[in-house]
């Protein structure tokens, strides 16, 4: 049988190898999914009622994804990546899936004028 012993699957940042001896050691527990910053579920309607048109949609993910109102220059948040978006033109309602090291604002059309992000369900990621 072949000595495998110097045979690395895992290396390190640095390009060396890491012994499987020493995995156990570079293991952190957390809470969270594993994923750095934290995953937002987003409840999103329209500040004045009625149902979401293509122009509201892009305007409110564009200005999410920017961290600044599209309404307001000066109103500033953080930036977050958008990674899904259940609901469609037409919907009243629609939930979104963002990720990033800030929270979501709930102030009143803060992303987009007459969308607001109604509640926030965060998914702690990786800590420390």
């Amino acid at each position: 049988m072949a000595d495998l012993s110097t045979f690395y699957q895992t290396y390190d940042n640095a390009g060396s190898g890491v012994a499987a001896s020493y995995l156990d050691a570079n293991k952190k527990s957390t809470a969270g999914q594993g994923i750095a910053g934290a995953t937002h579920i987003c409840t999103v309607d329209l500040n004045g009622g009625g149902n979401f048109t293509q122009a509201k949609l892009d305007g409110f993910l564009e200005g999410l994804a920017q961290g600044a109102s599209l309404v307001d220059a000066n109103a500033k948040s953080d930036a977050f990546t958008v990674v899904a978006v259940v609901g469609a033109v037409g919907d009243a309602a629609i939930t979104v899936v963002a990720q990033g090291t800030g929270t979501p604002s709930t102030t009143a059309q803060e992303y987009f004028a007459d969308v607001d992000i109604t509640a926030v369900t965060t998914i702690p990621g990786i800590s420390g």
